[in-house]
């Protein structure tokens, strides 16, 4: 009696209690003709649920009170457990975790005694069950993929009854914040998209969270995994904060081959670490001179990889989807030609930035060279812009400095370029800025013109004067010829 009132304690204690595992232990009642357990599935992928009976016994009472206790069907070796109805009674909420990491660890168990695969946000029914404890626990190494969490044990007694999983994953989210630097001083809040041109230090920001149960573990892996594209490169001066305090210690930071990776072995170790903590990594990133141009961008991916077996204290792990920002950045091609739209060799440029304080930063110069009459100028963000040119071709007339502006439109939902624009700025000389969103550039033919042909020293006027002088100087000879002659005559 003293053992059957001590299992009634212990099944009491454990009705509201979860307790870590990748599974769970429940208590069917056989009072009922067909006793049965319902687990709903309310974790994010497919599990495989296994179900074993561990312990057997007639259940009965006003409190459903389990006696006559003999090892269940699922166990095939109890050795090291001793007789069943003892090993009951010892049970408590501070070691059932331990026995039930003992059945699976130590192979304690037979094949089970039925299985069932369950998709995400359904339920399956075991029915026809006997009365007993029993454990259902995930296939082994079946979470360990993406969004995989393993489910928790809980120990209920039941007739018929519906257990839904305790499942939770942390989550990550990356976010890149943008400037207009022809007006802005600072740069503006986090977002998904941005623009910005090549050289620029670019601020990125990683943010993660805990599951609801972290509690329930032991040790706890946390890996950021930052992946870049080629256009980016990593500044390594990557700063992590737990809740808003930076932490110096506790964490590792590896440079990759495409990024870097921000590893805690053990959060646990860190003090203060709770499941609503968040922790964040900020860093910079360049703009390369590899940075994609126009509307496929340059993006920039984050996932974590975390414990996912509050059982165990080993290495399983499973990831996060994968969360992504998009940089663009933009280009202008200059096109030098005649009156008569005929490409013309001979010219040069260079394009400013203005930036906010008024000043002009030189983006790119191009002196004059043989046979070229197309100029890029690769990687742009919006902002205000003069282009000057520095070289004209001979015998025409150098144009004036134009300024412009570029303006964008970006969708940061579904991060996209939507917009690409170019104007002169008011008063200034007419611009025709021809936008194509996918190559993200801007085109214009910059004409050059001749100059009036003016009048030459020893022109018209000139030759008018040599040509009576010719005539009156023969006209003269002519009557010298005939003068003498008359003399001779004479």
């Amino acid at each position: 009696m003293k053992n059957i009132k001590r299992i009634a304690r212990f099944i009491l204690a454990f009705a509201l209690i979860l307790v870590s595992g990748s599974g769970f232990l429940s208590s069917v009642s056989a009072a009922e003709v067909s006793n049965s357990l319902t687990i709903e599935n309310t974790g994010k992928t497919p599990h495989t649920f296994e179900l074993y009976q561990i312990f057997k016994g007639d259940l009965g009472g006003e409190n459903n009170q389990l006696s006559n206790i003999t090892w269940g069907n699922g166990v095939v070796d109890s050795h090291g457990f001793g007789e069943a109805s003892a090993k009951a009674d010892s049970l408590t909420p501070e070691n059932v975790k331990s026995f039930a990491n003992d059945l699976v660890s130590g192979e304690k168990l037979k094949d089970a005694t039925q299985s069932k695969k369950v998709a995400a946000g359904s339920s399956y029914t075991f029915d026809n069950l006997d009365a007993g404890y029993y454990l259902v626990k995930d296939t082994d190494t079946s979470q360990d993929k993406e969004e995989g969490a393993y489910t928790l044990y809980i120990l209920k007694v039941v007739g018929t009854v519906t257990q839904k999983t305790k499942l939770d994953m942390p989550s990550v989210e990356k976010k890149v914040k943008d400037i207009n630097d022809s007006v802005d001083k600072e740069h503006g809040d986090w977002r998904n998209t941005a623009d910005h041109d090549i050289g620029d230090n670019i601020p990125f920001q990683l943010e993660g969270t805990l599951p609801g149960n972290y509690d329930e573990y032991e040790s706890y892996k946390y890996v950021f995994h930052d992946t870049q594209s080629e256009g980016l490169t990593f500044n390594n001066d990557a700063v992590v904060k737990v809740d808003g305090a930076k932490l110096e210690t506790g964490y590792e930071v590896k440079i990759t081959d495409n990024g870097f990776t921000v590893t805690f072995d053990d959060l646990k170790e860190i003090e203060g670490i709770t499941k609503n903590s968040k922790i964040t990594v900020e860093y910079t990133a360049k703009l390369n001179e590899n940075a994609v141009i126009g509307s496929t961008g340059n993006p920039n991916e984050v996932h974590l990889e975390y414990s996912n077996d509050p059982n165990n204290i080993g290495d399983g792990t499973s990831t996060t989807p994968k969360d992504k920002v998009i940089v663009f950045t933009y280009k202008l091609v200059v096109n030098k030609v005649d009156a008569e739209k005929e490409a013309l060799t001979g010219a040069g440029f260079k394009l400013e930035k203005k930036m906010q304080d008024g000043s002009y930063k030189l983006v790119k110069e191009y002196s004059a060279e043989k046979d070229k009459t197309t100029f890029e100028f690769k990687g742009l963000d919006d902002g205000q812009y003069r282009l000057t040119e520095i070289d004209t071709p001979e015998g025409y007339n150098t144009i004036e400095p134009i300024e412009f502006k570029i303006e964008s439109t970006l969708d940061d939902d579904e991060l996209t370029l939507i917009n690409l624009n170019g104007n002169a700025i008011e008063g200034e000389v007419e611009l025709d800025l021809t936008p194509n969103i996918g190559e993200g550039s801007l085109t214009t033919d910059i004409v050059n013109k001749q100059g009036p042909e003016l009048p030459e020293t020893g022109g018209m006027g000139t030759k008018v004067i040599y040509t009576l002088g010719i005539l009156l100087l023969g006209g003269g000879l002519i009557y010298l010829a005939v003068d003498r002659k008359r003399s001779v005559n004479n």
